[in-house]
């Protein structure tokens, strides 16, 4: 007999549909032709052993930073599958410098997509996880074509956001503004399938992520943060580290157990070193529908007003209280 509790992501859009029959259906079908894309660039991770994708392309992105050649397959994927669909008009790429604005044979749509293909990829050859980023907002200027505005808006202005993981199962996760919801692959279906309707971070977790390799380059306050966390202040904040160097692992670790990942600026880094739109802003999005926090240590991440595609921020996220104990003592020590 087929069993009846299964949900794969498309019953779930239909009932979201049903939920709200005002919507078009546009921004559920957009989700899903992401959806359909990811599934292609995971079953380009999941043999790339075998095809020979694995290792440094010949390019460096935009950033100078040496491009693996699952980077490069994992943006054409998502262009491919998203351009011609007559639902966005205009799309953005880490791996890219300008955007990608949607010819007007294609018909173009009212939604601005911006992406990190696959987030962590230098770890990639060591089997460790990686992830796809994704950020969608409505479109501000008039039809045609969309224009670098669309991509410029303030992360309060998304309307959906969310990533794959690419691990021991390939992991969705989402949120339209009601709540997160997490999907993991199916490969008797071939499908994702519901996981986790409403996911929900712990105020205090039980994890810290941060680089210690660069403590030497951090403020007082990152140090004096650490230390609390390691127990040496005596107080309750103790916490166990974990780090991993691939974002989407890290944050999906903490979404699910509780905890803060920090990447602050630095000394070698003084703007930060995440990326604003394709990295910080969506994870940011999702951390605050699951009941969590973030920030670049001074204002949520959310408020941020954008002025460049590729600009980069110092990133807290995570548990809402943990958050805040970072802010605080970030605050205290090294001033406003």
């Amino acid at each position: 007999m087929p069993d009846s509790t299964v949900v794969t992501i498309e019953r779930f859009f239909l009932e979201q549909e049903r939920l709200h029959p005002q919507a078009s259906g546009d921004l559920t079908q957009l989700l899903y032709d992401i959806a359909l894309a990811s599934k292609i660039i995971s079953g380009y991770v999941r043999r790339a052993g075998l095809v020979d994708i694995l290792g440094a392309a010949s390019d460096t992105n935009v950033y100078g930073e040496r491009q693996q050649k699952l980077d490069v397959i994992a943006n054409d994927t998502m262009k491919q599958m998203i351009s011609w669909t007559g639902r966005v008009c205009i799309m953005a790429s880490e791996e890219d410098e300008v955007p990608f604005p949607i010819p007007a044979e294609f018909n173009p749509g009212k939604y601005a997509v911006l992406h990190d293909p696959l987030d962590g990829s230098s770890n990639f050859d060591f089997n460790v996880s990686i992830g796809t980023i994704f950020s969608i907002h409505r479109r501000i200027t008039e039809a045609g074509p969309g224009r670098l505005e669309d991509c410029l808006q303030k992360g309060r202005n998304q309307v959906a956001a969310g990533y794959v993981m690419h691990g021991s199962s390939t992991v969705l996760v989402y949120t339209t503004g009601e709540g997160v919801h997490a999907f993991t692959m199916d490969p008797t279906i071939g499908e994702f399938r519901l996981i986790n309707p409403d996911i929900r971070i712990p105020a205090v977790g039980k994890y810290y992520s941060i680089n210690e390799s660069y403590s030497d380059r951090w403020s007082d306050g990152y140090r004096r943060v650490v230390s609390s966390f390691k127990g040496s202040d005596g107080a309750d904040h103790k916490k166990n580290a974990r780090y991993i160097g691939s974002l989407v692992a890290d944050f999906h670790r903490n979404l699910l157990a509780g905890g803060v990942f920090m990447y602050p600026a630095d000394s070698e880094s003084p703007q930060g070193k995440l990326r604003l739109m394709y990295e910080a802003s969506p994870l940011a999005f999702i951390a605050e529908q699951a009941g969590g926090a973030a920030s670049d240590g001074r204002r949520p991440v959310l408020d941020i007003q954008p002025t460049a595609l590729h600009q980069r921020t110092p990133l807290l996220i995570g548990s809402k209280d943990d958050v805040a104990f970072v802010e605080k003592t970030i605050a205290e020590v090294d001033g406003a």
